[in-house]
């Protein structure tokens, strides 16, 4: 049976990315972003709820997310759903799904070069790896 795992996602920064690197080198970066859902209630009343998302980039693209994107900013995230799961220092089952982003556009205000939309495209496990001349900027 086919299955497909597609993530869009448009919204602003939650914090920071934190830049890290694997073992082997490889640029890994951990951040988050929230998108906004407006909508009227059956009283016609105006709600809103937010979504917080964890995403994870790897490679050339990490270290330009962590170069050109802060918290605030707003980016177009496309990825994957993962799921991680792990034992805590304290003996419990942990889990959580995570983002892993495969193309980010920088949007327009994010501090990118020439305020434009930037896009980057990478596989986050380097399968496909980018060239400099790749890079729009």
């Amino acid at each position: 049976m086919a299955s497909y795992n597609k993530i869009l996602l448009l919204g602003n920064l939650t914090r920071d990315p934190q830049l890290s690197y694997t073992p082997n080198q490889t640029a890994v970066v951990d951040f988050g972003i929230a998108t906004n859902r407006k909508w009227s209630g059956q009283d016609g009343s105006q709600r809103e709820e937010t979504c917080f998302v964890d995403c994870r980039a790897f490679g050339r693209q990490a270290e330009n997310i962590n170069k050109y994107l802060s918290k605030g900013r707003m980016a177009f995230i496309e990825g994957r759903l993962t799921f991680d799961s792990w034992t805590a220092q304290d003996g419990t089952k942990r889990s959580r799904h995570r983002v892993t982003v495969e193309t980010v556009q920088f949007m327009p205000g994010t501090g990118a070069p020439g305020g434009d939309q930037q896009t980057v495209n990478t596989a986050p496990d380097e399968s496909h790896p980018v060239n400099d001349d790749d890079i729009p900027f």
